[in-house]
């Protein structure tokens, strides 16, 4: 009877020595979750996913050891964004990083308690996403890089470059008002300024970058400024293609575009503002609120040529030009 009792006792032990394991392993707390709200699509914009990463590891948040991301993408569908930031918004994330303005805007309405990370190249500000750049308040901070301002200084480098055209087209995505309203206005006052025709030429599709590329060509513009939109950013093949087949000279306001092809950059580095905003949603992460992060603007302007689309499009850079370029691709 004793050894019978003494088997039982010992089986008892070993089912709960064997049980312990699972328990404890099902008990783990969970990953903390980070929201990544995009209008583009995964290809589109990997490098700029590259970067967040990156900023996230910085200071010690690796995707699938410690921190999860859940990613919704609008592919290029701005009007889906709001049904995908209240989904992040039930899924209860930790924070949402919203790549661009449109994404941003989206969750801002949705949320007032959910943690927003940006990265846009509207003004924050104006678009009602922060308070200020020095005390965001609320629950969003991140990254500008005041993409829109830079299309005055874009079309007087189009100018430098070819200081006889007298017609400008400009080309902006109508879908995200935010980006396309001040970048039309800044294009028509950069015009009168500089005494050329500007054609504002609307584009949210595939189908109708091909077509603005034909009408360009029809009015017959000398040069295309690209204005900032993500959607553009993650069409940069096609508009480089495009700009080859049709002998038009283009700059955009990253260095993706002329190395894709197009003719000329000029403005901030995206990926590392990127990179900023992944350290940022780490940050916040460790336990910093939104509204005691200012939002950080970028610092330093790069001009990128490409000699290679230059001689192509049979253009002769000007010396000057060469000189002040941060970037010469050939």
């Amino acid at each position: 009877m004793l050894d019978v009792r003494r088997r039982e006792v010992l089986t008892l032990l070993g089912g709960a020595v064997t049980a312990w394991p699972l328990a404890a392993r099902a008990q783990q707390p969970a990953l903390p979750v980070v929201g990544w709200l995009n209008s583009e699509t995964p290809t589109g914009v990997a490098p700029l996913v590259a970067a967040f990463r990156q900023g996230l590891s910085e200071p010690g948040f690796v995707e699938g050891r410690n921190i999860a991301i859940e990613y919704r993408w609008a592919e290029g569908h701005n009007d889906r964004l709001p049904t995908l930031a209240a989904e992040l918004v039930r899924r209860q994330v930790a924070v949402i990083a919203a790549a661009g303005t449109s994404s941003a805007l989206a969750p801002k309405a949705a949320t007032a308690t959910i943690p927003i990370v940006f990265s846009t190249a509207a003004d924050p500000v104006a678009e009602g996403l922060v308070a200020s750049l020095n005390r965001p308040g609320g629950n969003a901070t991140g990254v500008t890089n005041l993409g829109s301002e830079l299309v005055q200084k874009q079309i007087e480098k189009l100018h430098q470059m070819m200081p006889t055209a007298g017609v400008i087209a400009a080309l902006v995505n109508p879908t995200n008002p935010a980006l396309a309203e001040p970048a039309t206005k800044d294009a028509q006052v950069a015009g009168r300024t500089l005494g050329l025709q500007v054609h504002i030429i609307q584009a949210s599709s595939e189908r109708d970058i091909d077509a603005a590329f034909a009408t360009l060509v029809k009015v017959g513009a000398g040069g295309l400024v690209v204005c900032p939109d993500p959607f553009f950013t993650s069409r940069r093949d096609q508009i480089a293609a495009l700009a080859i087949r049709h002998a038009v000279p283009v700059i955009y306001f990253l260095r993706e575009l002329p190395a894709a092809g197009v003719l000329m950059s000029y403005g901030p580095s995206i990926t590392d503002g990127y990179r900023r905003a992944g350290i940022y949603t780490a940050r916040i992460l460790k336990g910093e609120r939104p509204s005691d992060l200012p939002v950080q603007q970028s610092t330093k302007f790069d001009l990128v040529i490409n000699l290679t689309t230059a001689k192509v499009l049979g253009l002769e850079v000007p010396f000057y030009l060469q000189q002040l370029a941060d970037e010469v691709i050939e």
